[in-house]
């Protein structure tokens, strides 16, 4: 009976997803499942979860009695990712919707009218790698590259400079332009250094007050 869980990819904590879908194809619930859990929804034909809160397996409908028998069990094609379908024995979630997902995110969006996301923390990011790969493969032609050849004198200075230029600009516009070039020479700085934007963001941390 347990012989295919051996393939399952388990993640470092010894969990996988399952999506638990009723056999009307709605989907209820999505939660996690350890060996242990798996093995007795096996041996039971009832869903048996991990509770990430409670710290153990619980039977679904334990205490509301809303139980969930077990119809097929399937496995995905990467191996870590479970979907149980299920004969209800009332709501899905503990809410007592029929599913878990019985929010709108689209209702909330269309009536909140959301300010776009903002992805600046990303492009911080992806600068970064370039800025490192820079450093290493020192490509002919590199701005980046010839600071990280002159050393450190110069990669300060430049530094310094833009530093200046931003306290000396006269409108909004150019500002934004100047933090531009000081935030770039303030990341080659940070290469130079081998200080990640994760080493600042530490530090950031442990300034902050409750």
């Amino acid at each position: 009976m347990f012989e295919w869980t051996k393939t399952i990819q388990w993640d470092e904590k010894g969990l996988i997803p399952v999506i638990i879908q009723s056999e009307s194809g709605a989907v209820l619930t999505l939660a996690w499942v350890t060996m242990q859990a798996l093995r007795l929804c096996l041996q039971t034909g009832f869903v048996h979860l991990w509770s990430r809160s409670k710290g153990r397996i619980r039977k679904k409908g334990e205490v509301s009695g809303h139980t969930q028998r077990i119809v097929d069990l399937r496995l995905d094609c990467d191996q870590d990712a479970l979907l149980m379908i299920v004969r209800p024995n009332g709501p899905g979630c503990h809410t007592g919707e029929q599913t878990c997902f019985f929010r709108s995110v689209h209702q909330i969006t269309t009536d909140s009218c959301p300010e776009p996301m903002d992805d600046s923390l990303v492009l911080l990011k992806d600068l970064e790698a370039i800025i490192q790969h820079r450093k290493e493969e020192r490509p002919e032609g590199s701005y980046t590259a010839r600071l990280f050849e002159e050393g450190r004198e110069k990669i300060y200075q430049k530094f310094g400079e833009e530093a200046v230029e931003v306290l000396v600009s006269q409108s909004k516009e150019h500002t934004v332009y100047e933090i531009a070039d000081l935030i770039y020479h303030l990341m080659v700085v940070m290469a130079y250094e081998e200080i990640a934007w994760s080493d600042v963001m530490a530090e950031l941390a442990k300034r902050r007050t409750p």
